[in-house]
């Protein structure tokens, strides 16, 4: 059997055909293309050996001939995006696979709508035409001349013959269905009798025949719209019963029919405006598909879903697996990756998307995150001290962002200030050692020289004194041991720069530390400020601390014989990073006196700067800066902390 395609025959049983209509072909040749190999499996399987008729495609081949094209068209591609997407993911770029699946779809959807505008396109013509029949037919059926003739034919046995065909074709109801074709344009008008008979015919030689179609239903008295095939051809045809004069009874019926060619001719031109409209919007369906194809790609920096894929399990590996803080932002300042360890250090939870300004970074940290000039930054975060760095990121010449990474140098820094302690604090047994061995030289010459009067005399004083008690006046105030080594070191590192340490007149602790790091951090920053601010200023290069008891809590005084804190910092003076002094190292200078109020709050009290100095005169007795520091729950009478666990 041949292929179904335009320009070749139909072969199917007649039952299988009688009373289709034009719009049932059109919707089975527009899904031939892919329906044609199981069809003609069951046609050959089931017209094997049976009645059939041939319907020759020429009726329809003008009007099918663009819906099989047009659907070769859409499918085509189909098997190619088949064989495309079966090579596997990597043998085909996803932007060609996107855009491949973007024009099959788009395709396929007016393919679709082709079809359903055909189809309803064909069964609103079928009803307009029906209608224009129907109209037709009972206008002729109304009228009265035409009543009249049929009436005086209607119960009366006529004999067919030429004289008969000759009296009807000269007759009133062949010139009135005459006009009424011709002037309507319809295949045909007919007219019978009662019994069937053809009254008026276009054909002359069909006249006194009996009608080829079933006539029992409209000389019933029901008038109908049908699509039947008559001796002139498949039409769209009305048939109205015709009532005698008296209206009472049926006297005949009148048939219009319309050519099923004039519906495909005027379904053929609505369907080539729609097969514009639908080839314009399947070009921007296409460009459109372009030009989304490329903004993937854009987005993705030509990367691949895999390539995507294994970018997110590295970076979920790089991210949780490293002992580093990590926050990264976009070109716009949006976070887009926090891990976990960056929110334990710098104490944030944000949403991904949101501005980087708004998640609660510090500061000194903000600004090197702007920075993101690749250089380290000290800052503190609450009670931890962190070193951040910042970087810009940039691939293909495009910036895409910063990333800022995250050290914890808390556990470092209190290991650094245990350190400076046990440094300060061997300093001083150094110098006692030096000062004991030199006091014993001179014993044993009073002793090896005869001389034990005074011998012992000179040990009276050395108990009266005290170890180094020449080296800081006043430190027998203090009673703790580790301050006293602390402030002795920190006296003798202030006379190697030229600097005098002293203790306040009201200096007075008569109890043990039971928090020496933190006491010493405080007070060895506002210490070694205030030295530094005392060496610049050679006219009064002194140092005065004073540390007083008031239960648990020490209070602290430094004060200095600078220059003073200079207006431009002094609100600003406890901020991270802020410093008259330039400085090196990790972040530069300005951490101190953050580090020490941070210290000092976090055991409920405070740093402040009582006095900027700069103004000499009145009761002070320095001209410089003044600083108080109060800590509460440093101080007790038992033995101390660091002797305990010593």
């Amino acid at each position: 059997m041949p292929p179904l395609l335009p320009g070749n025959r139909l072969v199917a049983p007649r039952s299988s055909i009688k009373g289709a209509s034009l719009r049932s072909v059109v919707v089975v040749l527009i899904t031939a293309p892919v329906f044609v190999p199981p069809l003609r499996r069951w046609t050959e399987a089931t017209c094997a050996g049976s009645h059939v008729v041939r319907l020759c495609a020429q009726v329809t081949q003008a009007t099918i001939r663009p819906f099989c094209a047009f659907c070769s068209w859409v499918c085509g591609p189909l098997s190619t995006l088949s064989a495309v997407f079966s090579l596997g993911p990597r043998s085909v770029r996803l932007r060609t696979q996107i855009l491949l699946l973007q024009i099959a779809v788009v395709g396929l959807a007016l393919g679709l709508a082709f079809g359903v505008f055909a189809y309803t396109s064909g069964q609103r013509l079928s009803g307009e035409y029906g209608q224009r029949a129907l109209a037709i037919a009972r206008t002729v059926a109304a009228d009265l001349e035409v009543r009249a003739e049929v009436a005086r034919y209607a119960g009366t046995a006529l004999r067919p013959g030429p004289g008969l065909k000759d009296e009807l074709a000269h007759g009133e109801l062949e010139r009135v269905a005459d006009d009424a074709r011709m002037r309507t344009d319809a295949l045909f008008v007919v007219i019978t009798d009662d019994a069937g008979i053809r009254l008026a015919h276009p054909d002359r030689d069909r006249l006194g025949e009996m009608v080829s179609t079933d006539p029992t239903k409209a000389l019933g008295g029901t008038e109908y719209v049908i699509r039947e095939h008559g001796t002139l051809g498949e039409s769209v045809r009305a048939k109205v019963p015709v009532f005698a004069p008296n209206g009472e009874s049926v006297a005949g019926e009148v048939s219009v029919g319309i050519s099923t060619a004039a519906v495909r001719d005027r379904l053929l031109s609505d369907l080539r405006r729609a097969g514009l409209l639908i080839g314009g919007a399947l070009l921007a369906g296409i460009a459109g598909s372009i030009l989304l194809a490329r903004r993937w790609h854009g987005l993705t920096l030509g990367l691949e879903p895999s390539d995507l894929a294994d970018l997110v399990r590295e970076q979920d590996a790089v991210l949780h697996g490293i002992g580093e803080g990590v926050v990264a932002v976009d070109a716009k300042s949006r976070v887009t990756v926090v891990n976990d360890e960056a929110r334990r250090l710098l104490g944030i939870d944000p949403e991904p998307g949101r501005d980087v300004e708004s998640i609660g970074l510090t500061p000194r940290v903000l600004q090197a995150f702007r920075t993101a000039d690749g250089r380290p930054v000290q800052a503190a975060v609450g009670e931890r001290i962190v070193v951040v760095t910042a970087r810009t990121v940039t691939r293909d010449h495009r910036a895409l962002g910063a990333v800022l990474s995250v050290r914890d140098r808390t556990d470092v820094e209190s290991l650094t200030r245990q350190l400076d302690a046990v440094s300060s604090m061997s300093t001083v047994l150094r110098a006692q050692r030096h000062e004991f061995a030199n006091r014993l030289h001179l014993l044993n010459g009073l002793l090896h020289t005869g001389r034990p009067d005074e011998a012992a005399r000179y040990l009276e004083e050395l108990l009266g004194s005290g170890p180094l008690g020449a080296a800081l006046p006043g430190i027998d105030a203090i009673r703790d041991p580790y301050l006293q080594a602390f402030l002795s070191a920190k006296a003798a590192h202030a006379r190697e720069q030229g600097v005098h340490l002293r203790l306040g007149p009201n200096t007075w602790v008569d109890a043990n530390l039971t928090a020496p790091v933190d006491v010493t951090t405080v007070l060895g920053n506002l210490v070694d400020n205030a030295v530094d601010a005392a060496s610049g200023d050679r006219s009064e290069p002194v140092v005065e601390v004073e540390l007083v008891r008031d239960g648990e809590t020490l209070h602290i005084v430094v004060a200095d014989g600078g220059g003073g804190v200079v207006p431009e910092v002094r609100d600003s003076l406890f901020a991270e990073g802020v410093s008259t002094k330039a400085g090196g190292g990790p972040g530069g200078r300005g951490l101190g006196l953050a580090l020490a109020r941070q210290v000092a709050r976090a055991r409920g009290g405070e740093v402040r700067l009582a006095d900027p100095g700069g103004a000499a005169g009145g009761e002070k007795p320095l001209r410089g800066a003044e600083f108080i520091a109060r800590m509460p729950g440093v101080l007790s009478e038992q033995e101390a902390v660091w002797a305990a666990e010593s």
